[in-house]
């Protein structure tokens, strides 16, 4: 749970009165522009840098300086750079990392993560040689050695061809099955519609939070697009006497988008309107908005805001 957080660099404020909770086993995405304060959030939650003002509680323990090792033993975090060691082999990396978390059972540790992202027959290659999607492979093993609470990733598919970022999505929806809860930074929208069951879209102040489908609801009236046969003859006769149609209008390619109250509604009066009226229904479906188009308004708004 986060608390009215604020983090400040002298008169530059980098995030400002950020207020959200994450629920156990959630998939949590964190979304805006480079600048919007996104790192610097997970920077603080995580305990590398002391917060201006507000409270934060991670893991169920308090935000503060004499918490910082009991949040950090529950946690881990898988920045955009892996900073593995390019000349020691996978297993020897996990090693590594294993030993600063003084963990035992070090090996079946190493066997068990390493099984989870696919990559237990190349634990003996050397991390210099593995692509770059391969090498987030390993830094997420690295993140989970711990069997943490909560996991921090910043941007993991950053830089990613897409065969790549396809293979990291299979293993954190393998993890969100598992009931890991996820705090997740991405530009990549399309990635966090995907994989998150609720968004936050920060841009120094947090502009929404909900999931997707509910930030789509609050910006956006719900549309169908119905695409006929021929073209209608007389569609504000036919339009204006359907109960729960707000407005329409015709499209570039000839489709008829109406603004409706509720489709599932009205739909089927559009319908027997237009087979009455001896047009031919070729296909009518609800418009739907990505969180591309969520993020975007929200972007735009704070670009034109400053501008005034």
């Amino acid at each position: 749970m986060v608390e009215d957080l604020t983090k400040s660099f002298g008169e530059r404020v980098a995030y400002k009165d950020v207020s959200f909770e994450v629920g156990y086993g959630e998939v949590f995405g964190f979304l805006g522009p480079n600048g919007a304060g996104k790192t610097t959030t997970v920077r603080t939650l995580s305990t590398l840098i002391k917060p201006t003002s507000g409270q934060a509680t991670i893991a169920g323990i308090t935000l503060g300086s004499d918490s910082d090792l009991l949040i950090r033993e529950r946690i881990a975090i898988m920045p955009e750079s892996p900073g593995l060691y390019s000349r020691l082999t996978v297993s020897e990396n996990l090693e590594c990392f294993a030993g600063l978390y003084e963990l035992k059972d070090v090996k079946n540790r190493i066997d068990k993560v390493l099984k989870s992202v696919n990559l237990a027959d190349r634990k003996n290659d050397l991390c210099g040689s593995l692509s770059k999607g391969l090498r987030q492979r390993v830094a997420l093993a690295r993140a989970l050695l711990s069997d943490p609470e909560i996991l921090f990733l910043d941007e993991p598919t950053s830089g990613l061809d897409p065969v790549a970022t396809r293979d990291v999505h299979d293993l954190l929806m393998a993890l969100r099955e598992r009931g890991v809860t996820i705090f997740l930074t991405t530009h990549r929208l399309e990635e966090a519609e995907k994989l998150c069951h609720r968004v936050a879209i920060l841009n120094t102040t947090l502009k929404l939070i909900g999931s997707p489908a509910e930030l789509r609801e609050q910006l956006f009236s719900r549309n169908l697009e119905i695409k006929t046969g021929s073209q209608i003859i007389e569609p504000e006769r036919i339009f204006t006497d359907i109960s729960g149609i707000q407005s329409w209008e015709q499209s570039v390619s000839g489709s008829y988008i109406v603004n409706v109250s509720d489709p599932d509604v009205v739909a089927p009066w559009i319908v027997r309107a237009l087979v009455g009226a001896g047009i031919d229904v070729l296909a009518i479906g609800e418009t739907r908005h990505s969180l591309e188009d969520v993020y975007l308004e929200l972007i735009n708004e704070d670009v034109e805001a400053k501008q005034r």
